[in-house]
């Protein structure tokens, strides 16, 4: 029997009454953050994280749109962060992107007739792209930073995708191994910050995990001849996280005509905690793309 409202605990053993949260379809309460912009807002962003991380990591991007009156709002995924579900395991994707079609009508209702846009990272990205394909009708616009469309040819060759059905099979909690940090950022300072956070996933990446991120990415690729609507694509080419080729496909194959891809030289997965240099650049970007998105004032 799950325990009364007000006994839920955070798996870090705080009260959800002390915690903005909403409690997903299954009766899990999922940790929210709410960035909320000085005047009435203009616009509404939905972030999405990756693997293992949660939504604090995005600040900078969060404060970089609500200066310009964008109202910015996200949640860490069930088994991340301060949000319930066992850690990093999920029976299906799909329920990622179930949780986040409920929190943004959850800040629809709150915030009618605005414009929304989605910011997804590395599996965040492949929780946009696939949000955004079950209402495509919904979204001004979604911007991908190193998402993850398609696995990395090395990590998925037709023998390890075999060989990793099988082991689902037998034993689905057989850990791969687990993310390595030193490939997020260039930044050693970035790198040790994403080490000592201690609401960051640090264990080994199960089976049955990996078969869901393969799942999804199966997905993608069948929904991308049919996407049209406005996507922002950035992606560093030293990315070894997320293979940058998906990138390439996703922008060759949608069908949208707003569409654009920009490729950071050098640059790791996490382009918003990367180099300074790159990180403002990135943070600079996102932001005016979103903005030049936005209808007119009244009157101009």
């Amino acid at each position: 029997m799950p325990e009364p409202e007000g006994n839920r605990l955070s798996p870090q053993g705080v009260p959800y009454t002390d915690l903005p949260h909403i409690v997903n379809a299954d009766g899990l309460h999922l940790f929210c953050r709410y960035w909320k912009p000085d005047s009435q807002p203009k616009a509404l962003v939905f972030v999405t994280h990756g693997a293992g991380e949660h939504c604090g990591g995005y600040a900078d991007i969060a404060h970089s749109l609500t200066q310009h009156g964008i109202m910015v709002f996200a949640h860490d995924h069930v088994g991340h962060g301060q949000s319930e579900g066992e850690r990093m395991d999920i029976k299906n994707f799909q329920i990622y992107i179930r949780d986040a079609l409920q929190h943004i009508d959850i800040m629809k209702g709150r915030y009618p007739n605005m414009p929304v846009f989605i910011i997804g990272h590395s599996m965040g990205g492949s929780i946009s792209i696939l949000t955004a394909c079950e209402r495509p009708q919904d979204f001004a616009g979604v911007v991908l930073i190193g998402p993850m469309v398609q696995m990395n040819a090395e990590s998925a060759t037709p023998f390890k995708v075999f060989l990793a059905k099988i082991l689902n099979r037998l034993t689905p909690k057989l850990s791969l191994g687990s993310i390595e940090s030193k490939w997020v950022s260039r930044d050693p300072k970035q790198v040790e910050a994403y080490d000592t956070d201690e609401l960051n996933y640090h264990g080994g990446l199960r089976v049955s995990f990996g078969m869901q991120l393969m799942d999804a990415a199966a997905r993608i690729k069948r929904e991308l001849p049919s996407i049209t609507w406005p996507f922002f694509i950035l992606h560093g080419d030293a990315d070894k996280l997320c293979d940058i080729g998906g990138s390439h496909l996703m922008y060759n194959e949608a069908k949208s005509t707003d569409k654009k891809l920009k490729v950071y030289e050098k640059a790791y997965h996490a382009l918003h905690h990367d180099l300074p240099e790159t990180a403002e650049s990135v943070l600079k970007e996102v932001s005016t793309w979103i903005l030049e998105r936005l209808p007119s004032p009244h009157g101009s």
